[in-house]
């Protein structure tokens, strides 16, 4: 991804794309390109008309900031599923992390493959893995008290009193039960515990169906940023 200090202008994706290609053109795995622009007031520029037509998605976020003392249970939340961290350590809760990534497959984007998700999904918790190790957050995982299986999960990553929410995912068979409202609050409030997480950062598609919800928990919208992103479908 690039980012650039103003939002794109007329004439901008031609010259974009080849500083991105100039960047990242010698890595064949990246056969996609993405541009962000440092603003936080919804701005958007040229960037329907530029990159539009060129078949790019514009994608806008919604980024929400809530003190740790400020969020609370939401009045129906799930009271029946466990909600735990994850060992992060190599070899330990493999079969739970397994069952992260499959719901992180099942929960993509539609066009993204399966196999190539399950691939980025792998690589991604493993980063994430290594920053929880030495103490920086954890992984949590909502359990079925029935079956034991991963009914939603999410990872907070706490860096200097911040925690930053990472892919809030629940599965399909799980979803409008209260869940993912109580694995929400019960990771921000073990993130404050654990790892002295002062506030909350959650970001999410500006047309995601959770936005109230996360609202209704505590968080408050603070930023809408804006960004392109071409990728290859159904590879």
């Amino acid at each position: 991804m690039l980012l650039f200090p103003e939002p794109p202008a007329a004439g901008d994706a031609a010259r974009w794309e080849t500083l991105f290609d100039s960047e990242f053109g010698d890595e064949p795995r990246v056969r996609h390109r993405s541009f962000g622009w440092d603003l936080t007031d919804g701005v958007t520029g040229a960037a329907l008309e530029e990159f539009g037509p060129r078949g790019y998605d514009i994608e806008a976020s919604v980024g929400l900031m809530a003190d740790a003392g400020a969020l609370a249970p939401h009045p129906r939340e799930n009271r029946d599923v466990h909600v735990r961290a994850l060992d992060p350590m190599p070899g330990a809760d493999t079969d739970l992390w397994d069952a992260v990534v499959e719901l992180q497959v099942a929960s993509r984007d539609e066009g993204h493959a399966e196999e190539g998700h399950r691939i980025f999904s792998r690589a991604r918790l493993a980063d994430r893995r290594a920053l929880f190790q030495p103490g920086r957050g954890a992984w949590y995982v909502a359990l079925d008290p029935e079956h034991g299986e991963v009914a939603a999960s999410c990872g907070v990553v706490v860096t200097s009193g911040r925690g930053a929410f990472q892919v809030v995912d629940t599965a399909l068979a799980y979803r409008r039960r209260g869940i993912c409202s109580r694995l929400v609050v019960e990771a921000a409030r073990n993130s404050a515990e654990t790892f002295a997480a002062e506030r909350f950062v959650m970001v999410a598609d500006a047309g995601y169906h959770a936005l109230g919800l996360y609202e209704s928990l505590g968080f408050r919208p603070e930023e809408r940023v804006f960004g392109a992103c071409l990728w290859p479908r159904g590879e």
